[in-house]
This record gives structure tokens, sequence and C-alpha cells, in this order.
């Protein structure tokens, strides 16, 4: 294992940062928004699906059950 130079680490570490393209302020903010936008559609949906099974297995059990 070969032991790194801290200065030559520092350096490649503040290159590398220097090649990321940060988002603008509207990018992200739109993609704020389109994360909660799927997060409430998916929550609708799972919503649906799980008041759509309950209702199947009630119906089933209340005809077979009694």
């Amino acid at each position: 294992m070969a032991i790194a130079n801290p200065v030559k680490f520092i350096q490649e570490v503040r290159s590398e940062v220097s090649k990321v393209v940060w988002p603008t302020r509207r990018e992200v903010l739109m993609t704020t928004v389109m994360v909660f936008i799927m997060a409430v559609l998916t929550a609708i949906f799972f919503s649906l699906v799980d008041f759509l099974i309950r209702t199947g297995l009630t119906g089933v059990l209340s005809y077979f059950g009694g």
C-alpha cells in the first residue's frame, strides 16, 4: 500500500472538483418539484392498488367466510 502525499492529494481533489458542473438554481428547483410530483403520484398509485386489493380480499372473504 503506497502512502499518498497529502499536498498532491489535495491538489488532485481540487482539480477534480473544478471539473464538476454544478446545477443552476432553476435546475435544482425544477428537479425538486419533479421529485415531489413523482412522490405524490406514486403514493396515489399505491393507495389505489391497496384499496383495490383490500376491497377484493374483503369481498372474497365475506363471500366464502360469512
